[in-house]
């Protein structure tokens, strides 16, 4: 194998996502098959000039990702039989490592068009914990989100069984919405009090319901999710209501990323060209205060 001694952002160290990446690629490229073991962590150490504890982040990983068998000591990890690197997986389990990995850059762009901010809200906190420990330095931060507009007939939330003149499911929602979108700013916007990073969140408002959610990473990843819509019982202001309503964080997302190949390319710039059209055109000012 050829050594990758330089990391793929031009840093004299690579860094576990940079590690990663390069055996992404072998991985998906066939250069190592379902199977197969990968060097050992002291080769791997060796190759990329590295120190092993890089490289064990690194396998961790991919065996997140699903591309390694169970990682055991004495023996290196092996290709896992059916590696798919596009596999989906729901909000929960994926949005918070690809955010994460989109902070690794100097300059981090991250649009989401959502319902509410309830599953990006987590999403951040592992890599807000990063920065403000010093093992994340990006040197800027923007955040632009896209929320559907406070006075709006919502397609859902909302009840099963219209009730004239009631607004408690709208309400609620709207309550979820304006807190946290407020707490994603000010944990986003806190940073400049421990970094001398450029912080800038935006938040806009659509005249409709999203039927999807929509993250793009660095304009270089985009994971697309639809919002399925089930009726289920819940309390409002202590009554039992029938609902259709979404589960935004039990989304399965889909992993488009522009190094996957021309299909994966063309879907990342779309989805960022139509994140751009709604931000430019029908979205207005959005206010969480009110």
């Amino acid at each position: 194998m050829t050594p990758e001694r330089t990391a793929m952002n031009g840093s004299p160290k690579p860094s576990p996502e940079d590690v990663a990446e390069a055996l992404r690629a072998r991985i998906r490229t066939g250069e190592l098959k379902p199977g197969d073991p990968l060097p050992t962590q002291a080769v791997l150490a060796d190759e990329f000039g590295v120190d092993r504890g890089v490289v064990r982040l690194a396998l961790q990983r991919l065996q997140g990702d699903g591309l390694l068998a169970a990682i055991t000591r004495g023996a290196p990890p092996r290709v896992a039989s059916s590696p798919d690197t596009q596999m989906p997986q729901q909000t929960a389990a994926v949005l918070g490592r690809r955010v994460l990995r989109a902070f690794e850059s100097d300059d981090v762009r991250i649009d989401a068009l959502c319902l509410t901010a309830e599953s990006f809200v987590p999403a951040l906190a592992e890599s807000l914990t990063r920065i403000r420990a010093g093992e994340l330095l990006p040197r800027s931060v923007k955040v632009r989100v896209l929320l559907p507009a406070r006075d709006i007939v919502l397609a859902f939330p909302r009840r099963a069984e219209p009730l004239e003149g009631d607004e408690s499911v709208h309400q609620r929602w709207l309550r979820l919405r304006n807190l946290q979108g407020r707490v994603l700013r000010q944990n986003l916007e806190s940073l400049r009090s421990t970094s001398e990073l450029g912080i800038e969140v935006i938040m806009r408002a659509l005249p409709f319901t999203p039927p999807v959610k929509l993250y793009v990473l660095n304009a270089s990843e985009a994971l697309f999710a639809y919002y399925t819509v089930e009726e289920r019982e819940e309390l409002i202001e202590g009554v039992s209501t029938q609902l259709f309503d979404v589960l935004g964080s039990r989304s399965t997302l889909f992993r488009f990323e522009s190094s996957a190949g021309v299909r994966d390319q063309l879907f990342v710039a779309q989805s960022a060209e139509w994140f751009e059209s709604l931000w430019n055109t029908i979205a207005t000012p959005v206010d969480l205060d009110a």
